[in-house]
């Protein structure tokens, strides 16, 4: 299994290009990160390089956190930002190599908001498409995230489905177990719309050793399923150990 770190969560005590170097040292297969515009992109493009580690995926900016908001592409009165947080996402990832945007939907709900959303979920992929760049989109549970548009995963399939298939899902674990559970049989029926893999304990959300999953047992039962791509340690760090990397098979 390949694993991924989310550098949004782990390795925060460094700038993005140490963390990456970080990442690597630790074991790491790959990295992902949340919002890194305030890092030169050349900076990370260069660790990345020393590296040899692929970078997954950013996500779209949030917009005005102090306001409360928690992205911008399923409010319709806010269409010129939330492209404009797609076009800055866009160029970022150009540079970095990057995989995969998530453009985050925010708060907001009803079918105006659908339909701002998947307007802004083309946009993002007539602008990402050309570079090879692919467009996710993630549902986030209430309890953490409430008010957010996008709450489930027959949601997110009714998105893709209006968006003819041209986005995928970013399957965090914590985030569906804690709305639907079944993990495997979930992953196992809609294989083909999940475009990333992420994971963390439940309920606490910390290194994924402990808890209501057993990862260890099921992230390899993903890949038996057919999924092939990276897993993404994406958790709030309690005991500082990485010990749990070594339960994940052949390395």
């Amino acid at each position: 299994m390949r694993i991924s770190a989310n550098l949004g969560f782990l390795f925060r005590e460094f700038e993005l290009p140490e963390a990456i170097r970080a990442a690597k040292r630790q074991g790491f297969d790959a990295v992902e990160m949340h919002w890194p515009y305030e890092t030169d992109a050349s900076a990370v493009a260069a660790a990345l390089a020393e590296t040899g580690l692929p970078l997954l995926g950013v996500n779209t900016a949030r917009g005005d956190v102090a306001a409360g908001d928690f992205g911008l592409s399923a409010l319709p009165e806010r269409q010129a930002e939330a492209r404009a947080a797609i076009d800055q996402a866009v160029a970022w990832s150009v540079v970095t190599g990057c995989r995969n945007i998530h453009v985050m939907a925010g708060r907001s709900a009803g079918e105006r908001a659908f339909q701002a959303f998947t307007d802004n979920l083309r946009y993002a992929v007539e602008k990402a498409s050309p570079h090879g760049i692919g467009i996710l989109i993630e549902p986030l549970n209430p309890r953490d995230a409430p008010g957010y548009f996008l709450a489930d995963l027959p949601t997110a399939l009714r998105v893709i489905e209006a968006t003819d298939g041209a986005v995928r899902v970013m399957y965090d674990c914590y985030h569906m177990q804690i709305v639907h559970g079944d993990l495997l049989r979930t992953v196992e029926q809609h294989l083909d719309a999940i475009g990333h893999i992420q994971f963390a304990a439940v309920p606490d959300r910390a290194e994924p050793d402990h808890g209501e999953v057993n990862f260890g047992w099921l992230l390899p039962a993903f890949a038996s399923a057919g999924y092939s791509g990276f897993f993404g340690a994406e958790y709030k760090q309690l005991s500082g150990s990485f010990a749990w990397l070594g339960d994940y098979g052949e390395r």
